[in-house]
């Protein structure tokens, strides 16, 4: 069976995003990247929600020839793997192994999570929101960046209690840190 695992850069208050939607202060280090491209190996589809992929889809065709080899292997994990889109109103995506869902149906991604070899990713706030609602997510990878935005886009959902079992922990070089977790049951 398929982990569903929410991985997220957030600033220290808990932002994935500040109040003007600005997320530059999260880029991550290479060694950063090179740590998230580890953990994203063993991932065979990506759940997105429109915002989300619109952002990620540059992956699909950017030029990697003579950048950084962990920006060359994150593009290649990214083109490899299939992708689910959830919005009501994209009308076509423009990357391959990609396919789009007008709404998220937790019963759906379970049967997903039943069938699926590889582990699902779910990227972007509010659609991981509604995974962790439906109690579906079984690990958080959470890159707390040292930066406080004062607001913005909240990497957690609110009215949601969830127990966790720390797993592991990393500090990087930058200050960033890194927290895995597994959803208790």
């Amino acid at each position: 069976m398929a982990r569903l695992i929410y991985a997220g850069i957030t600033s220290l208050d808990g932002y994935v995003a500040d109040e003007e939607g600005s997320f530059d202060w999260s880029a991550p280090d290479q060694q950063v990247h090179t740590f998230v491209n580890d953990l994203q190996r063993p991932v065979g589809t990506y759940l997105f929600g429109r915002r989300m992929y619109e952002v990620m889809v540059a992956w699909e065709t950017m030029a990697v020839t003579g950048l950084p080899p962990h920006i060359q292997d994150f593009a290649n994990l990214w083109r490899a793997a299939d992708k689910i889109v959830y919005s009501r109103t994209l009308q076509a995506v423009s990357s391959t192994k990609t396919r789009i869902e007008r709404a998220f149906d937790p019963e759906a991604v379970r049967r997903l999570k039943a069938s699926t070899e590889g582990d699902i990713a779910v990227g972007g706030p509010m659609l991981a929101g509604q995974a962790i609602r439906a109690g579906l997510v079984d690990e958080w990878h959470l890159f707390v960046v040292p930066m406080v935005v004062g607001g913005g886009t909240s990497c957690l959902p609110d009215g949601v209690k969830v127990s966790l079992e720390l797993l592991d922990e990393h500090r990087f070089d930058s200050g960033t840190v890194h927290l895995h977790y597994r959803t208790r049951s």
